[in-house]
């Protein structure tokens, strides 16, 4: 090719709207959750988006990030998102787990061993699992800085706001370090035990919370949502597939809508506008969980009219906080991710192309399996310790020393035979292996399990289920969808980045949501030593010029 033709194709490349993007400096980083958006359910919805989403969706996409860990759940996939770390270095394995060495007193007398992710452990405590008045919200088991906690480090003038329907969403997101962390209690939004929470607008959003839980509610269904409308039943007298009224009083019901959403919002932008964030020396950070996604997948599944409506209805209220952060007139920008992803009923997926999806047999339970090997052994007492048919066990402390060995292999060898289990790697299998690498897509099943691995807190065993096995035996618990696999319809999930006059490209490549915090940390010159974080920064600016330090 000619000298003169070379010289106008590079002077075309330096003179291109891709080449001249530069890297955004914010004064304001709003870093949003939405629990239990799958990549799935937001490629799904895509191109209906007109609010929020659709705005977003203009901005840097990676559609397929991933929370490359086993554990997906609440509290371990809040925990990666502004700490740069997956849950084997944060510590947070799952949203409880047990600890043999913490005995208590649980509400029916027994003891109990359990410890939630987001508790002060206190001495004679009742097990977390009875209600929120059963412990103390602490982010005490968090063994890492999160984004606004390093911030706070290199400048004290930095504030850091964390507000979710749910604790844990607010204590892994703000960190150890928050000015100001509010989620709801069942009744009310409130913040840590013995702290006041210097906000004038939340009693009356508090009061106006009360009355729309007070009222029966009658939810109306999008037109774009019609078609999903179809009853689906699980039981003789359960069923799904059809808007339901709310009952007056049913905070649950509020919950699991999007007014809890909007609610949420309400309280971050007032936080936002009376703490004046943004608009101080430093650069501030506005961490927000919205969680009702997360209520209606549980209760509902995520294919029928109850999501169609949720997801269009945070479509709107998303809309609503980028249209604040435009009247605020401060130089912000945000990303958008989920805590893990989310599958849908068994009944509706077998009757949607989806025939080997099942629930889980009652006989995979901790409870259950402890007591054949407790039997073998004779025992006096139980011989497993584990919430639920899937995930990490532990050998019971009553188990005498000599015969330890014995049920844990007696264990491990009950739940291999079993025809809905894929995999259980025992700790010292997990201890072996090595840390896994990217890319997160391709890791193996070893891998995904010791992204999630804390020789401290995790089990003695960790049991993996197959593909499309819903880990709820049945309808009585209230609740008949959830997540927590190792599979890609729980680990995939949304990544996006935003900020006015953002250049948008999309990056179909797999990434993680450990990168996020990385990727901020280049935005705003956060130095953070090599080694201390799993993530990697990702390139948020289109052309030739990168907010990434040459490594």
């Amino acid at each position: 090719m000619p000298r003169w033709s070379l010289a106008a194709l590079a002077l075309m490349a330096t003179s291109s709207p891709l080449a001249a993007q530069t890297a955004p400096k914010p004064k304001l980083i709003v870093a949003i959750a939405v629990d239990q958006l799958s990549s799935d359910v937001f490629s799904e919805y895509r191109p209906r988006f007109t609010g929020g989403f659709k705005r977003l969706s203009g901005g840097v996409v990676f559609p397929r990030g991933h929370q490359g860990h086993a554990a997906t759940e609440t509290c371990p996939g809040h925990s990666t998102i502004l700490t740069g770390s997956r849950p084997a270095r944060t510590g947070i394995i799952a949203n409880d787990w047990q600890d043999p060495g913490l005995p208590r007193k649980a509400k029916n007398g027994k003891t109990s061993y359990e410890i939630y992710c987001a508790e002060q452990p206190q001495g004679g405590a009742t097990d977390f699992m009875a209600s929120s008045a059963g412990y103390v919200v602490s982010p005490h088991f968090l063994k890492v800085p999160t984004l606004g906690d390093r911030m706070k480090a290199v400048d004290p003038r930095t504030r850091v706001v964390a507000v979710s329907q749910k604790d844990r969403a607010a204590v892994m997101m703000g960190g150890h370090k928050t000015d100001l962390a509010l989620w709801f209690d069942g009744k009310s939004y409130v913040s840590f035990a013995g702290a006041t929470p210097k906000l004038a607008a939340l009693p009356t959003i508090n009061t106006a919370i009360a009355a729309e839980i007070g009222k029966a509610f009658t939810p109306k269904l999008p037109a774009i949502c019609a078609g999903y409308s179809r009853e689906v039943k699980l039981d003789d007298k359960v069923s799904v597939g059809l808007l339901k009224t709310r009952k007056a009083g049913d905070a649950r019901g509020w919950l699991a809508s999007p007014r809890s959403d909007a609610a949420t919002l309400r309280i971050a932008l007032a936080a936002m506008n009376e703490m004046k964030l943004g608009k101080g020396d430093a650069t501030d950070v506005l961490a927000i969980s919205f969680s009702a996604a997360d209520y209606v997948g549980h209760a509902t599944g995520t294919e029928g009219p109850e999501m169609c409506a949720q997801i269009m209805g945070l479509d709107a209220v998303l809309g609503e906080l980028l249209s604040a952060l435009d009247k605020a007139k401060i130089p912000y920008a945000v990303s958008l991710t989920a805590d893990h992803g989310g599958h849908d009923i068994p009944e509706r997926n077998r009757i949607q192309a989806l025939p080997k999806a099942e629930r889980v047999d009652k006989m995979l339970s901790a409870m259950a399996v402890g007591m054949m090997v407790q039997k073998k052994h004779g025992l006096s007492n139980a011989a497993l310790l584990g919430r639920a048919p899937f995930g990490d066990m532990y050998v019971s402390p009553d188990v005498p020393a000599d015969k330890r060995q014995a049920v844990l292999d007696d264990a491990v060898s009950l739940y291999r035979a079993h025809p809905q289990v894929e995999a259980v790697f025992t700790k010292a299998e997990l201890n072996a292996a090595p840390a896994p690498k990217a890319p997160v897509d391709e890791w193996s099943l070893i891998d995904r399990a010791k992204a999630s691995f804390d020789p401290e807190r995790s089990g003695d065993f960790l049991v993996l289920l197959k593909p499309y096995v819903t880990p709820i035996p049945d309808a009585s618990m209230g609740y008949f969808a959830t997540h927590g696999s190792p599979w890609g319809y729980d680990r995939r999930v949304p990544i996006l980045f935003w900020w006015p006059g953002v250049a948008g490209f999309e990056q179909p490549n797999a990434v993680e949501t450990v990168d996020i915090l990385p990727s901020w940390a280049s935005l705003i010159g956060l130095s953070i030593p090599k080694g201390e974080i799993d993530g990697r920064c990702l390139d948020l600016v289109a052309g030739t010029s990168s907010n990434c330090a040459a490594e």
